[in-house]
């Protein structure tokens, strides 16, 4: 009886598996990928759109009014502000924010903070963001109570990246915008430089 139950199962396997396999029969026809909804047709696909740039807001080239006078910190140095009417509290704490300055021939860019020895004395150009605005500081090194200009003639430039979800393993570990050069960035977003 045991070798019985034994080969009865045994057959019944081989049959499922003859009866399941693709050669008895024509394989059938592709389905659509979506209907209209109405008339059981296919719809119609959308025209590709243009390259988009992840939400990415950017200004143009800014010129701000001379620096004044200001203590940050402690730090004596010279700011002016630009606006950010799109600067959120929600880019300031999961975007990335970064300021671009140029002095007026818009080919030699840098990013900030920008430190170089103009005026003769070490000195930064550094952004203070806040909710619509980005301060723009300038302070000397040495911190002897004289400042280095911050004139109206240089232009300014930021781009604010949006958040996204945040990253779950060290794999997919968020891009480092700041490392980049202006013109790295630019081409990341497919904006005009």
């Amino acid at each position: 009886m045991k070798t019985f139950k034994t080969i009865f199962t045994i057959l019944l396997l081989l049959i499922s598996m003859i009866s399941c396999s693709s050669d008895d029969g024509t394989d059938g026809v592709n389905g659509t990928n979506g209907t209209n909804g109405v008339d059981g047709t296919p719809g119609a696909t959308g025209a590709q759109g243009p390259a988009g740039t992840a939400n990415v807001i950017y200004s143009g080239w800014i010129n701000a009014p001379a620096g004044t006078p200001e203590t940050i910190d402690g730090t004596s140095g010279l700011s002016t502000t630009i606006t950010a009417p799109q600067l959120t509290t929600d880019i300031m704490a999961k975007g990335t924010i970064l300021v671009y300055l140029s002095f007026g021939s818009g080919t030699n860019i840098f990013t900030l903070p920008y430190t170089s020895t103009a005026g003769g004395s070490t000195n930064t150009i550094t952004a203070i963001a806040s909710v619509g605005t980005i301060k723009l500081f300038r302070f000397k090194h040495a911190n002897d109570g004289t400042t280095v200009a911050l004139p109206a003639s240089l232009n300014w430039r930021y781009i604010l990246i949006p958040g996204g979800a945040a990253a779950t393993t060290s794999k997919m570990a968020k891009q480092d915008y700041s490392k980049m050069s202006y013109k790295e960035v630019c081409a990341a977003f497919n904006i005009q430089p």
